[in-house]
């Protein structure tokens, strides 16, 4: 089992529903593969480096998740049959790269405790 990591980008024009659709749909396919989801992060719509498909935004995902290697080939090509995927890069994980991620993980769980007890006290 290795660690991977996927960053992929949809296209703009769906709505925050079908674009949920859309990560869940990957997510599942994962999972039905035998793939472990240890973190799934939705970005948004953000700005583009550059042009892709004369679109200058896009909704980003990441997801991370521990499988095997041929699991790695049957997302890459679900991503490519999805028409509203514009980009996506999937890439095995070393074990500093895990543990960056650990601990970015940690970081952000953190961060998501300490603000509704700030709200609290306000």
């Amino acid at each position: 089992m290795n660690h991977y990591e996927t960053v992929f980008i949809l296209t703009p024009v769906l709505s925050d529903a079908q674009m949920k659709e859309a990560v869940e749909k990957f997510t599942n396919a994962l999972k039905d593969n035998g793939a472990t989801i240890v973190n799934e992060e939705i970005w948004g719509l953000r700005k583009l480096a550059y042009p892709i498909q004369k679109k200058s935004t896009g909704f980003y995902a990441l997801v991370e998740f521990d499988g095997d290697p041929t699991l790695v080939k049957k997302l890459e090509t679900a991503f490519r049959r999805d028409e509203r995927v514009i980009r996506f890069l999937v890439f095995r994980n070393d074990k500093y790269a895990a543990e960056y991620a650990a601990k970015r993980r940690s970081l952000k769980a953190g961060k998501a405790a300490a603000a509704p007890a700030e709200t609290a006290a306000e």
